[in-house]
């Protein structure tokens, strides 16, 4: 593979046996050459029609020079926090592990090899392609590569869980030991975090005016994270959304009033400061972590308090598709894939109060006797 493209050259040799060994040695020097990114086109196949479009190429740009002035272009048009993380993801994995190949010279074994070398999880593998796909698209629109390498394919470990299946919900006796070991500001927004399946972005950023007291309802539209320096649009149409209060999330908001209600603006505020948060990494590292260890509860990260949510809901057997609405996810597709094992399965009554909502026979005129 070179720029892309399968690329075939013929030799000047004859198709004896040692000629034939040595063409094996050839191409697994020019594949070599691809590797380390010193491949010369030109003066390998200097006869070659391919190599007088190509020759003049072997100054190309390294892919981490392309990384770079691909993610300043990004910054108008990608939310804090992606382009943070992408920023993380260049500077930590892609610059280290493949930085030094020209861009043209980058093929789907190379990137499967430095993948197999990590040992992360399937989601962040996961992410770390999601950032180097992205790039090569534009590569492509670029007129830089004639193809995506990484299109169409996804690296993961076998044996690991898949990235959209790494949930590990709160068991009910787990959540209540979590809010006993928590206090006041902190023990209402985790209580809210639990029945309303809010991101902590989404959570931070909530403010009083919000809430619809009469409707019961959370307008959720807005995020703030920690790389962002305000609040944000979420990232799709259906993230814009009226979240049902249950009376559980009601509960945490009335013992909120005290606290920040008659100041208004964010619902929650950091209770070291009394000030709202300035992102959302402050709940993990300042209080999430102290109160997990407080309850003797096995750790998880923060956002499983959104798949608890989602758990809880479909295990008591709402609908899937109200399930997705509440989340912001614009299908129920999603939910069904990923929380799946959460649904109900009636077994032999399934299909039942179809039945019996339907069921009723319709008499069918005897023709004899019509």
């Amino acid at each position: 593979m070179w720029q892309g493209a399968q690329c075939r050259e013929r030799l000047p040799l004859e198709p004896t046996p040692a000629n034939l060994k040595r063409a094996e040695q050839h191409k697994a020097a020019v594949e070599l050459a691809i590797y380390n990114g010193t491949f010369d086109y030109a003066a390998t196949f200097p006869k070659s029609k391919r190599a007088v479009k190509l020759g003049h190429q072997t100054g190309l740009i390294p892919l981490s020079d392309y990384l770079d002035k691909w993610l300043a272009r990004k910054e108008a048009h990608l939310k804090a926090s992606t382009l943070d993380g992408y920023r993380k993801i260049i500077s930590g994995v892609l610059v280290p592990r493949l930085g030094h190949a020209p861009l043209v010279t980058l093929t789907r074994k190379m990137v499967r090899d430095e993948l197999t070398k990590m040992d992360a999880s399937n989601k962040r593998l996961a992410n770390v392609q999601s950032c180097l796909r992205s790039a090569l698209n534009d590569a492509v629109d670029d007129e830089l590569i004639e193809a995506n390498p990484l299109a169409g394919w996804t690296y993961s470990v076998k044996g690991k869980p898949k990235a959209e299946d790494e949930i590990d919900p709160f068991t009910k006796e787990e959540q209540a030991a979590i809010l006993a070991a928590a206090t006041g500001q902190y023990r209402n927004l985790l209580q809210f975090a639990f029945w309303t399946g809010l991101r902590t972005s989404e959570l931070v950023a909530l403010e009083w005016g919000d809430i619809d007291w009469l409707r019961g309802e959370a307008r959720i539209s807005r995020g703030l994270t920690k790389a962002a320096k305000e609040a944000e649009l979420p990232k799709t149409a259906a993230g814009l959304r009226d979240v049902k209060l249950l009376p559980m999330a009601l509960a945490a908001l009335e013992a909120q009033k005290a606290h920040t209600y008659i100041v208004g603006g964010p619902v929650f505020h950091d209770p070291r400061y009394n000030k709202p948060f300035d992102g959302d990494q402050a709940i993990r590292k300042s209080f999430w972590i102290p109160t997990i260890r407080k309850a003797k509860v096995r750790y998880r990260n923060p956002y499983q308090t959104r798949h608890t949510y989602a758990s809880m809901m479909l295990s008591a057997g709402e609908h899937p598709m109200w399930v997705a609405k509440q989340m912001g996810h614009s299908s129920w597709v999603m939910i069904a894939r990923v929380y799946g094992r959460y649904i109900p399965n009636d077994g032999d009554t399934s299909g039942s109060k179809a039945a019996e909502l339907f069921g009723t026979p319709v008499q069918i005129p005897n023709e004899e006797s019509a």
